[in-house]
């Protein structure tokens, strides 16, 4: 699934070649995605220009006054702009001509995803309304990890993976920081010190700014808007190496299971 890495990479892509063009069309292939495309989509976007390409956690939000497009690429989701006439893929299951005589394309092959219609900014939707702070905003910090896990016993890294606690931190990148900081994904959460809580916090700054600057990444299905995969992957230190030796150490990693989720972790650098 992409996390917030790879829907940012998207989300500047995209922003660069959609900003300030007008909705002239749209065109629905396909309803079914994880909930039913909205009936008014033409009604409600067209004629309308697309103000910004903001991102909430994982959701793409085009501000389309005066409503927000709330777009979620789910497991195998892709946004690409392509020129008008352009043959639709397998799966395309929604244009938005522009202005410009170019196609905003959405294609789904597997359906997780979702698209909804919002009033004003969005952020009262029941997707977005109780979200916790972005991970690279002010509002993000090793205090705040210290404050909200006091008393919890849940493992740190379904801890850290919890959108209330912090958006956008999904399995690999959960795994990764957790390495970084030096914590075992097992400790509860409640048991973590502030000063770790500092480090891992900076360790989820820094292993995000380094994904988006190397365009996410690409395990399945992501590609950004341009087709392009991600490179991210290479630079991973934890995620999808068990067995491997460890890059700081030589220890070989371990595998295991926490919250139906695979964790990969260096059983002597994190303790």
């Amino acid at each position: 699934m992409p996390e917030l890495p790879e829907v940012e990479t998207t989300r500047r892509g995209v922003a660069a070649q959609v900003t300030g063009e007008t909705v002239t069309d749209v065109v629905v292939r396909d309803r079914r995605l994880r909930w039913p495309i909205p009936e008014d989509l033409q009604a409600r976007l067209g004629g309308r220009v697309i103000r910004t390409v903001d991102r909430r956690a994982k959701y793409l939000l085009f501000r389309i006054d005066p409503h927000t497009m709330i777009l979620h690429l789910g497991m195998s989701g892709s946004l690409r702009v392509v020129p008008a006439g352009a043959v639709p893929e397998p799966h395309a299951h929604v244009d938005l001509g522009l202005s410009s005589g170019r196609v905003l394309r959405y294609v789904d092959p597997r359906r997780f995803g979702s698209l909804h219609v919002s009033a004003g900014d969005g952020g009262d939707h029941p997707l977005l309304a109780r979200l916790g702070p972005e991970p690279l905003s002010a509002a993000f910090s090793g205090a705040w990890l210290y404050q909200r896990s006091r008393g919890r016993r849940q493992a740190v890294k379904a801890f850290m993976m919890d959108a209330a606690t912090v958006v956008g931190i999904g399995n690999i990148y959960a795994a990764e920081a957790l390495f970084r900081a030096g914590i075992h994904p097992a400790n509860a959460a409640g048991r973590v010190g502030r000063a770790r809580y500092v480090r891992l916090a900076r360790a989820v700054q820094d292993v995000l700014s380094e994904a988006i600057a190397a365009g996410g990444t690409t395990l399945r299905d992501f590609v950004d808007s341009g087709g392009r995969p991600g490179y991210f992957r290479l630079a991973l230190s934890v995620y999808g190496r068990a067995g491997q030796p460890c890059r700081a150490c030589g220890e070989a990693l371990r595998l295991m299971q926490l919250g139906q989720r695979s964790t990969v972790f260096c059983p002597a650098c994190q303790r």
